[in-house]
């Protein structure tokens, strides 16, 4: 039987399609400096390489880096079930394919009867997806697995997060957690820096329930935030003492325009 293989969506237009174009700009992105991190999990941006990469590019080269992960993103396209993942299967990039974790996957259904296996969810899905080439150009090998994130409700999220640090604390190699999110959408820069420092104090704390709050209460149009306070759910459980903010800018700092701005935060949660 063949290994069904999730082929790339936004190849050439979120990031490049040739792979020569894309380990360069890759590597620009990730060359930093600072001392290396060891994270339990970390927030990316997903916008289109051009805007977001050099932040999620800031946070990947600072972190080392273990061989599995679970890599969250929300659902934008609004296909599939409200929690979704895929248990096996490969993912191809420019940069060649990756291989689902399905022993990983399969851990993670277990524990949590709410994660249903589902390709709809991902086909077209961005978020993810160009998470995928940075570590591609990273690590010689790895592995992991994709969950999709199309709920609200705070007690499903937690109950993800503690289901995730069940099955990471059952491993015998480390797994780290990624949650990829935007921040606020489309609202002026300065006004988008103000609801974004808000968010972004609450996962310095290592608060979820005050993520999710704030996002709520402030209207910050945080895509990922789901992701987010899942992940902090587990991370928590797992021992975090502290969070870092690694990288913040907005659109306007590439585009220009200050009126209409998207914000990207990197920041790494530390054990």
């Amino acid at each position: 039987m063949a290994t069904f293989v999730r082929m790339p969506a936004v190849a050439g237009q979120f990031y490049p399609g040739s792979a020569e174009t894309l380990l360069r700009a890759i590597r620009s992105y990730t060359n930093v400096q600072g001392e290396k991190l060891s994270a339990l999990g970390c927030v990316v941006p997903h916008a289109g390489y051009m805007y977001s990469g050099h932040v999620a590019g800031a946070v990947f080269g600072r972190l080392n880096l273990p061989s599995r992960f679970i890599i969250l993103c929300p659902n934008h396209t609004g296909y599939g079930a409200p929690l979704a993942t895929m248990s096996e299967g490969n993912w191809l990039t420019p940069l060649g394919e990756v291989t689902i974790d399905d022993e990983l996957a399969k851990a993670l259904e277990k524990e949590m009867p709410l994660l249903e296996d589902d390709i709809d969810s991902q086909r077209h899905e961005h978020a993810l997806e160009v998470q995928i080439p940075f570590l591609q150009a990273l690590l010689p090998k790895f592995t992991f697995v994709p969950i999709t994130v199309g709920t609200s409700r705070f007690d499903t999220l937690t109950k993800l997060g503690e289901a995730m640090a069940r099955v990471v604390q059952a491993q015998s190699e480390p797994v780290m957690i990624i949650a990829s999110s935007d921040m606020n959408h489309y609202e002026s820069d300065s006004a988008t820096r103000v609801k974004d420092r808000k968010a972004i104090d609450r996962v310095l704390a290592l608060d979820p329930a005050g993520l999710h709050d704030a996002v709520t209460r402030e209207h910050i149009t945080m895509c990922g935030y789901g992701p987010t306070v899942a992940m902090l759910t587990a991370t928590n459980a797992l021992g975090a003492k502290s969070a870092q903010l690694i990288r913040y800018a907005t659109s306007g700092d590439v585009s220009g325009d200050r009126d209409a701005v998207v914000g990207y935060a990197g920041m790494a949660v530390l054990p």
